[in-house]
This record gives structure tokens, C-alpha cells and sequence, in this order.
């Protein structure tokens, strides 16, 4: 039996037969089988305990350069244990960084000091529970034995992903006939789902096109319409499948005739691995229950795990200049008024990093923190920007500054004209919309790099809805935009001494640069020179975020910004959120950025309640 823990307070010492002992009366049964035996530990379970703010990964404890570039890559926060060996020698700082950080310290003179930031795991340390993606055990022994599956596909899949006959490889799928019934029901509409159903009626058309009817019985090839990845065959329910379900059922239901028709098949096709695919949890439950293998449909997910999602910052390991300062140049450019330092490096880490994201190195020992941008990469060779510090007071952003790493890295982005392209992840409290309407109207207002700032969100209600609102679009959307509102009363307190008039003109003219819009009418609509944010963007499909950012004209920068841990939208999870979908995308273009926001700075108020509730 483990030990007995150590005392936190002196105690009295124990007598020699008041220690514990091992009885053997009852030992502990080794489990036959391994069904019996106590669950593994996933790897997913394990990348939720790492969840807690602790060091990032240092390389120095990996042996080779090629793991580090597969964490880095995956933008995985993995953890390596501290080692308690010999402590980290002092790094040297790259000479342009001590130069340029002497010559603003007499700027920063008058500052409290502050405390250094501790490291902590790019991702927010709070997630709501995710659902675990598990394969049928008949799913799983088809895999391991090489065989091809008859998927039977649920009505609610098709609606969901118009493709996704052609998303299983080289399976067969197979359509019940109560399918078809239900999309014929659900064709008609101006919804996304009565869209859906007419674009997968359209494909089932083209593929019964032309055949014979004893094609149809044998099964239609899906790669006849040019998807080569689909090498399996589409088979139809063509007669009266009749199979034996539990008294009780309703035999009417569609969910239950669907389920009798895999039970039937399985009595069919003896040996065959028969899985039903579902969006609807409980018809996965029933089937379930009467001993029938079902799944969920997973193809629509970006990533499986979105602890793996790209953070867009990465930590440098302790010996990054003594590994890669060898052969390294730095020099200076000047860019829309601003002189930026460049250095480029060159060594094992280059490979895993990409263009845009932020690297930083924070040494224990007192030194100076460094800061930079990726902004080229070849090879083993990289380019890397020092970036603008904006938590000084002097380079604050319409009497905004930064109050953490990450929103430093946020208004470097923000603050880019060169970056079109900028997603902003954060739980509530992080600033991701203060930063943005500030960057906004800097850019509108003071430098009129923009026209003008357009602001759009998903209206997708918390709780029920209050029914139909009055008046013209945007005073339609007013209720929807009360976040702005509250940021922009931040943003507008100007100094007192311009009085009531000045203040309300103040407020005019910035009102008269922020149109409100809404998603139903973007279709079709071309932005020049502006500079859009759509707002909780968690609650966007892919194909609606495709159509937002599509949008996009000569000039023009669009803003997503969301919470993938409070999605609204019926049927979308975190894997499969558009957000997830356009950061996972465009990792890596050297005209957009990402960063994760961590850490809260709301109110000390909100971040306990975020911690706690």
C-alpha cells in the first residue's frame, strides 16, 4: 500500500505498531481481461491536465531537433519537467536589443517596477468539457483488420455537410429510404439547412444520372462525379427491410425505421462491419442500447483535439542565441514612420517555426525580455522583427495599452498594414474587442489608413429569443452590438477639458465612422478600404466564415474575434467552428496573424468568477 504522506506540521511520533500495515487478507484482483481492467489515460486526457499554467517546454531537455519541430508545428502546449540540475548559465542579449532598450530607459524611468510575467501555457487554462471522438469497437476491428465499412448515413449528416457522401475514402455508404423522405421534407426554406438539403438532392441526382437499375442495386461509384478521394459505392434502400425491434418502439418513427433497416443489414451482411452515422445524440443512444454501432460524423472537424490549435506564440529555448548567434545579422528599416530591428538567425530551431508568429524569450536570471516576429523563413534561416512595445505609455493605441505579452503581440498585428488578416481567441475579460476598436480608430481616425469601420456578429440568442426587433438594420443590430457600446465609453472619455460640447462631438464623428451590419446581407457585397470585425465568430460555420472573408477588397483588413468555449450555434463544436477552421487555414500566410489571448484584464472581479464558477 503507498505510503502515508508526510505530516504539513510537526506531529508526535508514531509507536512502531501504530504504523500501517499491508494486509493481505484482501488483495487487490489482477484483471483476466482487458475489458476489465481500469481505463488508460488518452493522450486527450492528458493534454487536459497539462492545462494548468506551468513552464513551457524548454529545449534543451529534448535530445533531437525533431521533436521540438512537431510540438512546435501542432502549436501544442507540452510540457517538459523542469530539471533540477544545474541552473541555466546567463544568456547573452543579441547588442541591438541592449542598445535599443537603453535608450528607452529613461522613458520608463518614472514606472513602478514590475513584476516579470512567469511563463505560462499559451491557451487559456479553462475549457469547457470537450466531447471525446470514440470509434464503435466494430469500427475499430474493421480497422485493424483492413476491411471496408457500409456506413448508414442519418438524415441530420447530410444536412449538415452537403459533402459528406464523398468524405468516407474507400467505404461504402448506404441512404434508407426514411432518409430521403426527411430531406424531402426539409428542402423547402431560405435556411441553411433547407439550402443544404436541395445541394444534397442536386448530388444524388447527378449520381443516379444515367444508370441502369441494376446499377443501383450493386451499388453506384461515388467517385463518378470527379471526387477521386471517394473510392466506395453508394447503395440505396431498394425493398422492404424487416427487422425484429424491441415492443414499445413506435414503428412509425423515422429515427426507429432507420435503425431497423442497420439491424436488418446486419443480418444481411454477416461479417460486415455496419456503422449508422449521427449528428443526434440520442438516435447514438438508442442505438446503442439495442446493441447497434453508431458514431458521430467527424470529417466536419478541423482538429480532434483543440488544445493542438495554433496559438500563434511560441517560447525560445534558454540557449537560443548560443545555438543560433553564430552567424547573425541585424540591421534597421524604417516602416510607416516606426524604425523596426531585424536580425537573421540561423540554427535547428528555425525549422519549426512559421512566418508571423511571435517568439519570446523572458530570462530568470534579470536580463532583459526579448520580443520578435517571424517575418521570413528559408531553411534552417529566419528573419526575425523586434517588435514595437506597446504597453509603454508612449506608443499607446487611442489611450490604450497593453497590459500582458499577448495583447502586445495583438496591437503588433492589429497595428500592421502589411497583416489584412488578424483572429483574435480569448476567453471573456482578455480585451479582444477593446484592442480592436482601438486599433480601429487610430487607423480610421488619425492616420486614415481606412474609410471607415464595419462591425458585424453572428445574432445567435443566449437564452429565448425576445421575438422581431424594430426600426432599419442597424438600429435591428443595436441590441446585438451592446459590447461595442460598453468599449466605446471606454474609448471616449476624453480630456475634461474640452467640456460637454466637445465630448459630444467627439463621440459624433467617431459614431459617424462605425457602421453596424448584418450577416444576412453580405452576399454579394465588396468592402474597399475598410476595416471589418465580425465578432463572435465561434458561432460561424466554415462556409459562413468563407463567405464573410471572401468580402474582402483592395484595402481592407478583417477582424475575427471569439471564445471557441461559448459557441451558441446548434450542431458546431470547437473542432468544427469556422473560427477553428480559418486559424488552422491561414497559419502560416505572411499576410495574417493569430494570437491566443490568456490572461483576463477585465477586473479582478470577473477573472475569479472565471476561475471559480
Amino acid at each position: 500500500m503507498p505510503l502515508p504522506k508526510l505530516p504539513a506540521k510537526p506531529a508526535t511520533l508514531l509507536l512502531a505498531k501504530d504504523y500501517p500495515k499491508a494486509s493481505g487478507a484482501n488483495p487487490v484482483p489482477f484483471p483476466e481481461h482487458e475489458a476489465d481492467a481500469a481505463p488508460k489515460k488518452s493522450t486527450r486526457a492528458k493534454s487536459v491536465e497539462l492545462l494548468e499554467p506551468v513552464a513551457p517546454p524548454v529545449m534543451a531537455d529534448i535530445p533531437t531537433p525533431a521533436p521540438a519541430k512537431k510540438t512546435a508545428r501542432k502549436g501544442a502546449a507540452k510540457v517538459v519537467a523542469p530539471v533540477a540540475a544545474a541552473p541555466t548559465p546567463a544568456l547573452p542579449t543579441p547588442p541591438a536589443v541592449v542598445a535599443e532598450q537603453a535608450s528607452t530607459v529613461k522613458a520608463k524611468a518614472p514606472r513602478a517596477k514590475v513584476t516579470p510575467i512567469k511563463a505560462e501555457a499559451p491557451h487559456p487554462a479553462h475549457h469547457k468539457a470537450k466531447e471525446v471522438v470514440i470509434k464503435s469497437s466494430t469500427s475499430r476491428h474493421a480497422d485493424q483488420v483492413g476491411a471496408t465499412k457500409l456506413f448508414v448515413l442519418d438524415t441530420n449528416v447530410l444536412m449538415h455537410d452537403p459533402t459528406s457522401l464523398f468524405r468516407f475514402e474507400e467505404h461504402d455508404v448506404f441512404l434508407p429510404m426514411m432518409t430521403l423522405e426527411e430531406l424531402d421534407n426539409h428542402k423547402k426554406g431560405m435556411s441553411e439547412v433547407a439550402r443544404n438539403a436541395r445541394q444534397v438532392s442536386r448530388t444524388l441526382d447527378a449520381l443516379v444520372a444515367n444508370t441502369d437499375d441494376d446499377a443501383i442495386e450493386q451499388g453506384i461509384p461515388l467517385s463518378k462525379l470527379g471526387n477521386k478521394d471517394a473510392k466506395g459505392r453508394l447503395f440505396f434502400q431498394t425493398r422492404l427491410q424487416i427487422a425484429d425491434l424491441p415492443e414499445g418502439l413506435p414503428q412509425g418513427k423515422a429515427d426507429n425505421q432507420i435503425l431497423a433497416v442497420v439491424r436488418s443489414l446486419e443480418a444481411e451482411q454477416e461479417g460486415r462491419a455496419v456503422v449508422l452515422v449521427s449528428k443526434d445524440i440520442n438516435m447514438r443512444i438508442k442505438a446503442r442500447a439495442l446493441g447497434l454501432p453508431a458514431e458521430d460524423y467527424f470529417n466536419d472537424h478541423v482538429l480532434e483535439d483543440t488544445d493542438l490549435l495554433y496559438s500563434g506564440i511560441v517560447q525560445l529555448p534558454d540557449d537560443f542565441w548560443n545555438k543560433h548567434g553564430k552567424d547573425m545579422e541585424s540591421w534597421q528599416e524604417n516602416k510607416n514612420g516606426y524604425s523596426y530591428t531585424y536580425y537573421r538567425v540561423t540554427g535547428p530551431f528555425v525549422p519549426s517555426l512559421l512566418v508571423n508568429q511571435f517568439v519570446y524569450l523572458e530570462p530568470n536570471n534579470g536580463e532583459a525580455s526579448f520580443y520578435g516576429q517571424v517575418k521570413q523563413l528559408n531553411g534552417k534561416t529566419a528573419v526575425i522583427k523586434v517588435l514595437r512595445d506597446y504597453s509603454h505609455n508612449k506608443n499607446n493605441v487611442w489611450g490604450v495599452t497593453a497590459r500582458n505579452r499577448e495583447q502586445n503581440f495583438a496591437l503588433n498585428l492589429l497595428m500592421d498594414p502589411e497583416c489584412d488578416f488578424v483572429t483574435l481567441l480569448g476567453q471573456a475579460g482578455t480585451g479582444k474587442t477593446l484592442l480592436a476598436l482601438a486599433s480601429g480608430l487610430a487607423q480610421v481616425l488619425e492616420t486614415k489608413l481606412y474609410n471607415e469601420i464595419i462591425v458585424t456578429r453572428v445574432t445567435v440568442p443566449v437564452g429565448e429569443d425576445i421575438g422581431f426587433l424594430p426600426g432599419t438594420e442597424e438600429e435591428k443590430m443595436g441590441p446585438w452590438m451592446g459590447a461595442f457600446d460598453d468599449n466605446l465609453e471606454v474609448l471616449n472619455k476624453s480630456d475634461n477639458d474640452a467640456g460637454e460640447w466637445g465630448r459630444a462631438a467627439t463621440q459624433d464623428l467617431i459614431r459617424s465612422r462605425i457602421k453596424i451590419k448584418s450577416l444576412n446581407f453580405m452576399r454579394g457585397r465588396t468592402f474597399v478600404n475598410k476595416f471589418l470585425i465580425i465578432d463572435e465568430a465561434q458561432n460561424l460555420t466554415p462556409k459562413q466564415i468563407k463567405t464573410l472573408v471572401t468580402r474582402a477588397g483592395p484595402g481592407t483588413k478583417i477582424l475575427c474575434l471569439g471564445n471557441i468555449a461559448q459557441i451558441d450555434t446548434p450542431y458546431l463544436t470547437e473542432g468544427s467552428s469556422g473560427l477553428t477552421y480559418v486559424v488552422d487555414r491561414f497559419k502560416g500566410w505572411s499576410h495574417s496573424g493569430h494570437v491566443t489571448l490568456a490572461r483576463g484584464e477585465r477586473s479582478r472581479l470577473a477573472d475569479h468568477a472565471s476561475d471559480v464558477l
